[in-house]
């Protein structure tokens, strides 16, 4: 079920109009085939005449944004949010959201976009997902009126990210995302170990995908018990694995290509031989009894719940992770009798290597604005709120003087009545649930500071270990498709993962034997794998040369 609630966000400014240098220059194109939308006294209602860097935005008169909202179960939708109520205080503007459930987003999205009934914002959307609504022509090319963001503008610019944004173009030369901006690499998700097991068994941290075989072989003989059971079904382990053999599986299946710089193409990464010994690695861990062959199938909860009764003594996870264990395990183990902690990133065969991306997901526009009197006042506001650090601050931490109190030197303290992820735990009420701030449809990117600033101090730790042990893996080079290339390539592409998915399962799991891995291949290449290929090297060598 779906809901769409106002929230009144307005309060009296003094009207501005945009200024005439503004307007003479205009946006930088349209989707509409007669050529650019020129910025006029038609579209700029409510703008800010001199909005720039650092500036907070504040609509000249009041109106309305339309907005999708991804409802998270763990903080649910609230009307009486205190972030809405800031937001009005602040901008003016008024958010009319339509909320859907979490579980159903993508699926919604998917619909209200195809059917040309989106909201005006579209967040939650992550780089490649708006590729399959471009021909449509019902998303804005974003690319063409960044001239209006200067704070993303400034980001782009001043974190030197060019290389990551050429990466959203499409065939066009435009992109149709607004990607969430880090400033550095982030590396998240890794292994989560019972420290107190390794040390009790002589067994050091693991350092690499073969010692953490090693590692599992010692903790199995010890505690008789499989040590290792997954969640996210299987799709963390694949892509966090998949990077270290340098090959693409699981949430890093992408396109489901690596790129050989050697002969400057694109390799189907299930038919290299990075991929199948992965695929080789997870067999073994599986055949040996060390991994559960149910981590590529079950519910979270159930891994969940075998790691925090003490059952299993390793689980993948991020930085959120550490806290919410230990919650529940200081009641199921009791405190002091157990240690967890994130360990290092195993490095393979392709390196020490993580996840290269400076990226997040971002937002997608309804190329609709551009018949709204408010359009150049909606990508300021979008601008302001996404981009600039004051918007990014305030998505994140809420409103300086009532959730949290910030020193001279920029440390951040939460009030210690509330609690978010390992802060003052047991408070009775949450920055997400209660306020409406962190949450997944508004807080993403920013400094490494922002970033870092809710980091308990053992992911900071563990950030600068990854910073200092770990390499980011090479940015791989984009194939953006055209509209004829897109239609055909979704033909191919979509039962082509799924084939792989599930044959990377059955040789996972010994459901499939390793000695059938090449008729497997054979099965691939009658499933158009290279007709696949081809385009997507056509469309590389287009870019490229581009």
């Amino acid at each position: 079920m779906e809901t769409r609630t106002p929230h009144r966000l307005a309060a009296a400014a003094t009207a501005l109009v945009l200024s005439a240098s503004l307007a003479a220059c205009g946006g930088n194109g349209g989707s509409t085939a007669d050529g650019p939308v020129e910025v006029n006294d038609s579209n700029n209602a409510g703008a800010m005449a001199d909005y720039g860097v650092g500036d907070t935005f504040q609509a000249s008169e009041p109106f309305t944004v339309t907005t999708l909202f991804s409802d998270h179960p763990n903080y649910p939708y609230n009307a009486d949010w205190l972030f809405w109520q800031e937001i009005e205080d602040r901008t003016n503007v008024t958010l009319d959201a339509t909320i859907v459930p979490m579980s159903d987003y993508e699926q919604k999205r998917s619909l209200v976009v195809s059917a040309g009934d989106a909201p005006t914002i579209i967040p939650k959307t992550y780089p490649g997902q708006e590729s399959a609504f471009v021909s449509s022509g019902a998303i804005l090319p974003v690319s063409d009126y960044v001239d209006l963001m200067p704070n993303y503008q400034d980001k782009v610019e001043k974190w030197d990210m060019a290389d990551n944004i050429e990466t959203l173009k499409q065939s066009d030369g435009k992109y149709y995302v607004l990607p969430g901006l880090h400033e550095e690499v982030w590396p998240d998700y890794t292994l989560i170990w019972r420290k107190d097991l390794l040390e009790a068994n002589g067994i050091a941290e693991p350092q690499t995908w073969d010692e953490v075989y090693d590692a599992l072989v010692k903790l199995k003989a010890a505690t008789g018990q499989t040590p290792f059971s997954d969640r996210y079904q299987g799709k963390n382990l694949l892509g966090i694995l998949g990077t270290a053999y340098g090959t693409t599986a699981g949430w890093a299946y992408s396109g489901g290509v690596t790129f050989n710089e050697a002969e400057d193409a694109f390799e189907f990464s299930a038919q290299t031989d990075e991929y199948k010994d992965m695929v080789t690695y997870l067999n073994r861990l599986v055949t040996e009894g060390l991994l559960d062959p149910q981590s590529f199938t079950q519910q979270d909860d159930q891994a969940l719940q075998a790691f925090r009764n003490g059952n299993t003594a390793v689980i993948s996870g991020n930085s959120q992770d550490p806290s919410a264990h230990r919650e529940i395990m200081d009641q199921n183990i009791g405190a002091g009798n157990y240690e967890i902690g994130k360990g290092i990133l195993p490095g393979g065969p392709a390196g020490d290597v993580m996840t290269n991306s400076r990226l997040e997901n971002g937002i997608m526009i309804n190329a609709n604005i551009l018949d709204s009197p408010n359009f150049v006042a909606t990508m300021q506001f979008i601008d302001w709120l996404w981009y600039s650090d004051e918007g990014q601050e305030f998505t994140k931490w809420g409103v300086e003087g009532t959730t949290y109190t910030k020193a001279t030197d920029g440390t951040r303290t939460l009030d210690p009545g509330i609690t978010y992820v390992w802060m003052n735990p047991g408070a009775p009420k949450k920055l997400n649930a209660d306020y409406g701030f962190s949450g997944g449809n508004f807080a993403y990117g920013g400094t490494t500071d922002l970033l870092q600033s809710m980091f308990a101090p053992e992911e900071k730790e563990w950030q600068e270990r990854m910073a200092a042990e770990r390499e980011p893996a090479p940015v791989q080079p984009p194939y953006p498709f055209d509209d004829l290339e897109r239609e055909q390539v979704t033909l191919l592409q979509t039962p082509l993962k799924d084939f792989v998915e599930q044959e990377t399962l059955k040789f996972a799991t010994g459901q499939r034997d390793m000695s059938e891995w090449d008729a497997f291949q054979t099965d691939l290449a009658g499933r158009g794998v290279d007709q696949y290929l081809e385009m997507v090297n056509t469309a590389y060598e287009r870019a490229k040369n581009a």
